[in-house]
């Protein structure tokens, strides 16, 4: 068997297993397995270092499919590779409720999974991220225990979703030459060919950004294997422009938008498996292809061996921190210096923005957090996320800890996802609150793949003042605090940032957005707690009354008010409790007993929050009172703006003498 034939049946393994495994679930994508396959034979077969022995090697390299909906390339790959995951059971139950073999590849479901992509455009900014985290592991530690590729496999969609210019315009800014992009360029999408809705020239697109491109036949395996090893020796990163035909060997529905995403149905199916001379049965792969497949899983066994032997033989304080932050373990010290500086804030009562508090906490943390890496789109004098120890990373030197984003928030979370997942470094940047909305769609996937990446949230509310409404959230926090396993902190003065802070790296398997003012804000913290009390999610901050007439709850900048609002009804001799409601998720992760203590059995109870009302009914009752936003905010001062939103202590000090009133006359 020559070795074009060699190829072209383990090629047509994945082709028949994926369209086979898509019949099956009368379900899925053919199209791009079948259309890809000559380029994934070639790249697991002979250039990705990837052992499915240990496929946790943390010097593998990455392999991302962007393009998720072609998820049975992937399985059906790591099946014939010897994955002990994704056996040909997981194959036969694609897409079906348990099995491992999801619609789109999930993270966590299976070795080699690397992150969960289906949204487009969302796996190449991670693999971006991943690119960078190689890099920054790679100067610290040395080339002997850092030192593989990124590659990614990009459709179309990838390319027109708008998070791929942000991706790739960083990318080439970098010189991530360690990222090589595929890109399946199979002319094709949903509705037909692509020429219904773009007319971009991908190869000058990229050539601008900064890459190195090269355009192949992708059904060529010499010609395949010649770009990746060309890209491999670039000094930039590289696109490879794959031009192939979708669903490649069906002869009716080959090249047509019909084999995108649908099966291609038993009679089509056994069209193609004599137009490619594949006579085995579904989900059977003949002896010495399987055989073949597999020599080529043990292929990078050896490369895998001398790493570990490297890692022996390393210094023992450099082999001690790299497997330490590997693992994801946080440093010894770091309890011991945030108990220290949250003595200090105890005894200064410091006033202070929460976004200036967040910088002097940060310069702590990254004193004794090595792995975090921060950054900012672009905003960094008004984020505050740059700390002394933080030297800006560049094109040519990444010995630093400072990545500047530029104005790139959706691009900026994804690959931050992307640096998480590779691990070694605990990712955290910044951007205004209201930008969140263009971060969402990767908040809400690190929040699926339970990774650790800390959101810098600042100007929080309308307290930012002469911006204007365009730049105050108002609808924010409720719709962050919707995204499930997404912490949302808003905390009230410098100690509750100290221990959102806290909590946002204790927390391995959920990401955290930290919501900070820009105006300035008066210590409500007293006293000196060793608890971390906003690990409650909510607690009672002061409360002088065996049995309050009123309780409010309040979150952030509100909570100085709320405690203002106190103590004026406690001269008119109104009992009143205060509960800070730092953050709504770890409030509801507490005992039962606990949550009905909080919310207590005031007979007028009331929030306050410079946001809308969504989700306050869980503290005060659908009949409760609120002082907030109901519309959008305006452009003055902050004082101003409290004021003509009526968010004032006077404001709640009526609004419970009223409701009291109401109740004694009723």
């Amino acid at each position: 068997m020559t070795d074009l034939a060699k190829h072209n049946r383990m090629a047509n393994a994945i082709r028949f297993l994926s369209a086979d495994a898509v019949e099956k679930a009368k379900s899925g994508h053919p199209g791009l397995p079948m259309g890809i396959a000559d380029v994934a034979t070639v790249l697991f077969g002979q250039f990705l270092k990837y052992d499915p022995t240990k496929p946790d090697w943390p010097d593998r390299d990455r392999f991302v499919l962007s393009a998720g909906h072609g998820s049975m390339l992937l399985y059906s790959v790591h099946y014939l590779l010897g994955s002990e995951d994704f056996t040909i059971d997981q194959l036969k139950n694609f897409r079906q409720l348990g099995s491992l073999t999801a619609g789109h590849p999930e993270y966590g479901h299976g070795a080699g999974v690397e992150t969960t992509t289906g949204p487009l455009g969302q796996g190449l900014a991670n693999a971006v991220g991943m690119a960078i985290a190689e890099r920054l592991l790679s100067e610290e530690f040395g080339t002997d225990l850092v030192d593989h590729h990124t590659y990614a496999i990009v459709g179309d969609g990838c390319l027109m979703e708008g998070i791929s210019q942000e991706a790739i315009s960083l990318a080439g800014h970098l010189k991530l030459k360690k990222l090589i992009v595929i890109w399946d360029d199979n002319g094709i999408s949903i509705d037909g060919k692509v020429s219904l809705a773009d007319s971009t020239d991908q190869i000058e697109r990229f050539e601008a950004s900064g890459w190195e491109t090269i355009s192949i036949d992708g059904h060529d395996p010499a010609a395949i294997a010649a770009a990746l090893e060309s890209a491999r020796s670039s000094a930039k990163p590289t696109l490879i422009a794959a031009k192939t035909t979708i669903g490649y060997g069906a002869p009716n529905k080959g090249g047509t938008e019909k084999v995108h995403g649908s099966p291609l149905g038993a009679e089509e199916l056994e069209a193609a498996r004599k137009a490619l001379g594949w006579d085995a049965a579904p989900f059977e792969v003949p002896s010495d292809i399987l055989d073949s497949w597999r020599i080529a899983g043990l292929r990078s066994g050896q490369a895998r061996k001398e790493w570990e032997k490297r890692l022996a033989e390393a210094d023992s304080e450099a082999r001690g921190e790299f497997e330490r932050r590997m693992r994801g373990d946080l440093p010894a010290g770091l309890n011991g210096a945030l108990e220290a500086l949250k003595k200090k804030l105890a005894a200064e009562q410091l006033t202070s923005a929460t976004r200036k508090a967040s910088e002097q906490i940060l310069g702590t943390i990254n004193e004794v957090v090595p792995e975090t890496i921060g950054g900012s789109a672009d905003l960094t004098g008004s984020n505050n996320t740059k700390t002394g120890q933080t030297k800006s990373i560049t094109p040519d030197d990444f010995s630093g800890r400072y990545i500047h984003w530029g104005i790139r928030e959706h691009g900026m979370a994804a690959a931050m996802n992307g640096m998480a997942l590779h691990g070694g470094v605990i990712p955290y940047s910044g951007t205004f609150l209201v930008f969140s909305d263009y971060a969402r769609p990767a908040m809400r996937l690190s929040a699926l793949m339970k990774q650790r990446v800390i959101h810098v949230m600042t100007h929080d509310s309308i307290g930012l003042g002469e911006d204007g409404p365009t730049h105050q959230p108002v609808e924010h926090y409720a719709a962050l605090r919707a995204i499930p396993n997404l912490n949302f902190f808003r905390p009230a003065d410098i100690t509750e940032t100290l221990e959102c802070w806290e909590l946002a790296l204790k927390s391995r398997e959920t990401p955290s957005v930290l919501a900070l003012t820009r105006q300035n804000l008066g210590s409500v913290r007293k006293t000196y707690e060793a608890e971390n009390l906003c690990a409650r999610g909510a607690y009672v901050i002061d409360d002088s009354a065996d049995d309050p007439t009123v309780t409010i709850f309040a979150s952030g900048s509100e909570v100085g008010l709320a405690l203002e609002a106190k103590a004026l009804l406690g001269a008119e001799g109104i009992q009143t409790r205060v509960v800070s409601v730092p953050s709504f998720e770890l409030f509801e992760a507490q005992s039962e007993d606990y949550k009905a203590s909080i919310v207590g059995n005031s007979p007028v109870k009331i929030a306050v929050e410079t946001g809308i009302r969504m989700g306050w009914d869980r503290f005060i009752g659908s009949d409760g009172i609120f002082i907030g936003m109901k519309g959008f905010g305006a452009s003055a001062p902050y004082q101003a703006l409290y004021e003509h939103f009526g968010i004032t202590k006077e404001a709640v000090v009526a609004a419970a003498k009223a409701r009291i009133h109401e109740k004694v006359e009723g």
